[in-house]
C-alpha cells in the first residue's frame, strides 16, 4: 500500500512524499534531525572520553561526577530529539497507515530509554 503525506519543517518548507508500506514495520524516512543527533552523540562521546581520562588521572570524584552528569544530560537530550523526530515523522505516518505495531514498539523503546 502506498501512502502520501506531508511534513512541514521548522523553516516552513512543505515536503510531500510517499512511502510503500506493508503490514510489517517498514517505515523509512529521512529524519529531519539526523545531523543534530550525530553532533550531540559526538559531543556526548567527547564528554565520556573526558570522564575516562579524568578517572585515569585521579581527578577529584566530585569533578568526575559533574562531568558524568554532563554525559547523562547529553544522552538524555539526544534521546528526546530522536523521540521527537520519531513521533513527528515515523509514528504519524505509521498511525495514518494503521500500523499500530509501531505504537507498541515505541512504548517498548520508551520503557527501555526511561529505565
Amino acid at each position: 500500500m502506498e501512502h502520501e503525506h506531508t511534513h512541514v519543517r521548522e523553516d516552513g518548507t512543505v515536503v510531500t512524499h510517499t512511502h510503500e508500506h506493508t503490514h510489517e514495520h517498514a517505515h523509512t524516512h529521512t529524519h529531519q534531525n539526523t545531523k543534530l543527533v550525530l553532533d550531540r552523540l559526538a559531543r556526548a562521546t567527547g564528554h565520556l572520553k573526558k570522564v575516562r581520562q579524568m578517572v585515569e588521572d585521579g581527578v577529584d570524584c566530585s569533578e568526575v561526577l559533574i562531568q558524568l552528569a554532563a554525559v547523562k544530560s547529553a544522552i538524555n537530550n539526544t534521546g528526546k530529539l530522536i523521540l521527537k523526530d520519531h513521533i513527528e515523522h515515523c509514528l504519524v505516518d505509521a498511525i495514518e497507515c494503521g500500523d499500530m505495531a509501531a505504537v507498541e514498539e515505541l512504548k517498548k523503546a520508551i520503557d527501555q530509554f526511561m529505565k
